[in-house]
């Protein structure tokens, strides 16, 4: 289950959008359509939230040409962009199932009179950010350990540098010698053999 947990928090936003039922709100959404991407706007009253963790929906509803259009929403979902909150209205109800049989103004919910219009968000991820400065933190403790190891280096560093320029001086008398030597032997058996044609 702890596999399960560890995947569906990967899976969730860090901040979701604080809705509540009867308010009216503006859903923009992501629509792909062949190569282009482009966002799309669906307001509506939020009639019932549902479900919990990755897995929390909710429905907004609106009357389109005449008709009713209910449409759910992953709270988690990378399709939903944001949400805006156009009107704050009074709801008594967790589910607003009897907008379903009116029509006109019935069919909204009263204005809350005063209300201020404030898209919040509840933040979810706090723990996250606190795992990775622990992280950091022990990045960089681990960053001074290896810092104090280096100090110590230094005392071996002057034999490895004395050793090098002696491998250099040899390396230098190698290649003079043989690119002598070579050089002159093929000429000299080349001119041998057009002598003995």
């Amino acid at each position: 289950m702890d596999i399960i947990k560890s995947i569906e928090h990967e899976q969730m936003k860090n901040k979701i959008p604080a809705l509540k039922i009867g308010d009216t709100v503006k859903v923009h959404i992501r629509v792909k359509e062949g190569n282009r991407e482009r966002i799309q706007v669906f307001e509506g009253i939020i009639i019932k939230k549902q479900g919990g963790g990755v897995n929390a929906t909710f429905t907004v509803r609106r009357i389109s040409y005449g008709v009713g259009v209910e449409k759910t929403f992953l709270v988690h979902s990378p399709k939903v962009e944001k949400v805006e909150v156009v009107r704050v209205g009074k709801a008594r109800r967790a589910k607003l199932y009897y907008l379903r049989d009116r029509v006109g103004k019935s069919a909204k919910t009263k204005e809350k009179m005063g209300a201020r219009i404030e898209t919040k968000e509840i933040v979810l991820k706090e723990e996250a950010v606190s795992e990775a400065t622990e992280e950091l933190i022990q990045e960089a403790v681990q960053a001074e350990v290896e810092a104090a190891k280096v100090e110590v280096a230094p005392e071996e560093a002057p034999a490895v540098e004395t050793e090098t320029p002696e491998v250099q001086e040899v390396v230098d008398t190698v290649k003079e010698e043989p690119v002598e030597v070579v050089a002159e032997e093929p000429v000299k058996e080349e001119a041998e053999k057009k002598d003995e044609e």
